[in-house]
């Protein structure tokens, strides 16, 4: 039975469906449920659920791997790390599905957890920080750019004129350019001044692992293929062990279970340069996170509106506002779970609800987030490659919708991806320039995005009028 598209999500009883494997029989007055709004049976719950799991699983811990492993976190400080950010991803993603009425949630099959968006711009600022600031600076400025959502949310709908696909779609490429040499590291063993930094086993492991996926990823079905990447992982894993390149240190020392303790990191700093360059990360987050809901609001024939992003957005900026008080990072959308949703075409926000319950439960104990770390730094790298380089063709895939047949999109789009690698090409560039534009220009994510936003205004905006109307409409 067609399930007709109903305008506003506050407006939707929350029901049972009349689909297979649903709570009710056919024929009864809420058939007409809509599929965002069914409870699915156990039978199906649970596996969707595990899908979802499996997609967001390892970007979920990347960026507190990542930061953790820049700042020199030991083992039991990288642990519950790892725990913040399955915590706060939990509790956010089950406020975005749930939401409370009118207020905070657009109650989609979204994901929300820490964007790996932020890395690099994180790993500028705790370069430029003191030792033992590192992460006080980094939260200082997150906490802000959390307040920066929460006041812009409401009037970003105008804004999102600024940031066209032509934009968005050079900032995402450049997110998954300039992570890249992250999983190089790591294929070579994840410690630089180790003596046995890029063994040839090692990198044997790296690319085991890249092969599994790869094998996965060709000859698996379904649920198989869609888990190819957490395949490759435990994979990767399970054939590290016998080497004895498997660290289970972590699991052994970490408790069972632990409460959150606020600011166990340090009391968060605020540097202005900081502030700044993650307060243009948000922009584009929440740019990332509009996004997201419209794609769903289009996959889930279920309207999409001002009110609904604004609510979308609001939730973004609490998580990120809080997250940093139990150690979280920047909040924002996770592109694969919408891929997920799009795939599957279960759209049921309780599907996602129970996913985002069951990062809660791993947050809150210890123990289990703690198995992340058994994962060998050279099998992170071979799936790395995977995940960043997906994040690279994401964005080649909207630039390749963002009207290049126009010669002034090619030029923006050319000189912003050249100023986002020049950081990643000659990481000296900006070495005699003042610390906060080492700390904006030196990530290649802010300054290549800067030029976009830039451009996009010379461009397209300022002092034009039907002339650009073409290409305007084209990116």
């Amino acid at each position: 039975m067609a399930q007709p598209a109903i305008p506003d999500g506050d407006s939707t009883p929350v029901c049972h469906s009349a689909d297979e494997g649903s709570l009710v029989d056919k024929g009864s007055p809420v058939d007409e449920c809509h599929p965002v709004d069914e409870k699915l049976h156990p039978s199906r719950l649970v596996p969707a659920a595990l899908q979802h799991i499996a997609a967001m699983y390892a970007g979920v811990v990347t960026p507190p791997l990542i930061i953790g492993q820049a700042v020199g976190l030991d083992t039991a400080a990288q642990t519950r790390l790892i725990a913040a950010s399955l915590l706060i991803a939990g509790l956010a993603t089950l406020l975005q599905t749930l939401g409370v009425k009118g207020v905070v949630g657009n109650r989609l099959p979204f994901v929300n957890a820490a964007s790996s968006a932020g890395i690099a711009p994180i790993l500028a600022i705790a370069e430029n920080s003191a030792t033992g600031h590192q992460l006080p600076a980094i939260y200082g400025a997150v906490m802000v750019a959390g307040v920066f959502c929460l006041a812009v949310g409401p009037f970003f709908g105008r804004l999102l004129r600024f940031f066209p696909p032509l934009v968005t779609g050079v900032v995402i490429t450049l997110i998954g350019v300039t992570l890249m040499p992250v999983p190089v590291t790591w294929a070579q063993g994840g410690d630089k001044e180790a003596a046995d930094f890029g063994d040839m086993r090692f990198l044997a492991l790296a690319a085991f692992t890249l092969v599994v996926i790869l094998l996965f990823q060709r000859f698996g079905r379904g649920f198989l293929k869609q888990v190819a990447l957490l395949m490759g992982l435990l994979v990767g894993t399970l054939a590290a062990i016998p080497f004895g390149m498997a660290d289970f240190a972590a699991l052994k020392s970490a408790p069972v279970a632990a409460v959150p303790t606020p600011f166990s990191f340090g009391a968060p700093e605020f540097q202005p340069a900081a502030i700044l360059s993650l307060c243009i990360v948000m922009l584009v987050l929440m740019t990332e996170s509009s996004a997201g809901m419209l794609a769903l609001g289009e996959i889930c024939e279920r309207k999409t509106d001002g009110k609904t992003i604004t609510r979308g957005l609001r939730t973004d900026g609490i998580a990120t506002l809080v997250g940093p008080v139990f150690g979280g990072f920047p909040t924002s959308a996770f592109a694969q779970n919408v891929g997920v949703v799009s795939l599957t075409r279960v759209r049921s926000r309780y599907v996602v609800a129970v996913a985002g319950g069951a990062l809660l439960v791993l947050g809150a104990f210890p123990a289990l987030g703690a198995v992340v770390s058994l994962v060998p730094m050279p099998v992170l790298g071979g799936a790395g490659i995977v995940l960043f380089g997906s994040i690279a063709v994401s964005g080649i895939r909207t630039l390749s919708e963002a009207g290049l047949d126009d010669s002034s999109n090619i030029i923006l789009v050319a000189v912003s991806l050249g100023a986002g690698i020049i950081p990643l090409a000659a990481p000296a560039f900006y070495a005699d320039f003042p610390a906060w534009a080492q700390t904006v220009l030196g990530s290649g994510i802010s300054a290549g995005a800067l030029t976009a936003v830039s451009l996009n205004l010379f461009f397209h905006h300022l002092g034009t009028r039907g002339s650009t109307a073409t290409a305007l409409k084209s990116s």
